[in-house]
């Protein structure tokens, strides 16, 4: 879903690493991806497993989206030790691409980010429909439909012929702008939701986990947006008036690194955003690790539960 950009065909092309060591600029980008990749592995890594682990979490349907998307950004990290250590180029043509089936998890990121907000909107605006309604099932069937739009799309793209080919990219492109634009507006609207509604709620646990939840989702998506949409303004131009900045490669693909960041940035406005989720990450995965990491931690009840017993939640 998202190609970034396009450079000429190497002839010839082998795999190698994606810088030759001959300054102290390819030093720091080398040193850069390993941090990075390493970042995101353990910042989205404990997020996936906490969620797993804690049944608490895993009844409320907020935290399946972040199940999802920390899944993504595992991924993303892991995939930042091949794409930003050796010589890689995704696009028409590749070299030592991956069929764009590496840069197509930020497609599914935004696909995700778009349901939970929808999820966050109805959640508090329609509260007794969406407590009727919306089921633990729907949500688990509309994250697993996330992954295969998006991939259906690419495998289709990449069985047909060239031409063809990039006919449906322009298709995905333009089918993406609609899609940001409505998590433009999707976000003013949340943070309108956030500022009126929720105030003139009486107090409740209901009421804190909506809070909790509104504010995290607005974080991650202007985040997600702020970083990038500059990769997504340098395809428009390079795909309808042939310009735009080109890069040698992944790992010196500014934006293209940008866009990936995300990986990074959303675990942790999770972990910020979520007393709960950070309780069950220390509990389940650093405090096996850090033993004194747990016992600084102080066990309290996860919003959403009642004597240890989860209540209606979503």
């Amino acid at each position: 879903m998202l190609l970034f950009n396009l450079t000429p065909p190497v002839a010839g092309a082998v795999l190698r690493l994606s810088v030759d060591f001959n300054s102290p600029v390819d030093y720091l980008i080398f040193i850069f991806q390993i941090l990075f990749a390493t970042a995101a592995v353990l910042l989205a890594g404990p997020v996936v497993i906490s969620i797993l682990c804690t049944r608490a979490l895993r009844l409320q349907n907020r935290f399946i989206f972040m199940l999802n998307t920390s899944i993504c950004d595992t991924l993303v990290g892991l995939s930042v030790y091949y794409q930003g250590l050796f010589d890689v180029q995704e696009g028409y043509p590749s070299r030592n691409g991956t069929y764009n089936v590496l840069p197509t998890l930020l497609g599914v990121n935004i696909m995700t980010f778009l349901f939970a907000q929808f999820d966050r909107y109805f959640a508090v605006c329609h509260s007794f429909a969406y407590m009727r309604f919306v089921t633990r099932r729907v949500i688990i069937s509309t994250n697993v439909y996330c992954w295969f739009h998006v991939y259906v799309l690419l495998l289709i793209q990449n069985f047909l012929p060239l031409s063809k080919a990039v006919q449906v990219y322009v298709f995905s492109i333009i089918t993406l702008q609609f899609i940001v634009l409505t998590k433009v507006a999707m976000t003013i609207k949340l943070y309108f939701v956030a500022r009126y509604q929720l105030e003139r709620d009486p107090p409740s646990a209901e009421r804190e986990n909506n809070k909790e939840s509104l504010r995290i989702i607005i974080f991650v998506v202007i985040s997600f947006l702020v970083l990038w949409v500059p990769s997504f303004v340098n395809i428009v131009l390079r795909l309808i008036v042939g310009r735009g900045l080109v890069f040698r490669n992944e790992a010196t693909n500014l934006f293209a690194i940008m866009a990936r960041l995300n990986a990074v940035c959303t675990p942790a406005v999770y972990l910020w955003g979520s007393p709960a989720l950070r309780e069950a990450t220390v509990r389940t995965v650093w405090g096996r690790v850090c033993p004194r990491c747990r016992r600084r931690v102080v066990p309290s009840p996860v919003k959403g539960t009642s004597n240890g017993r989860p209540t209606k939640i979503h």
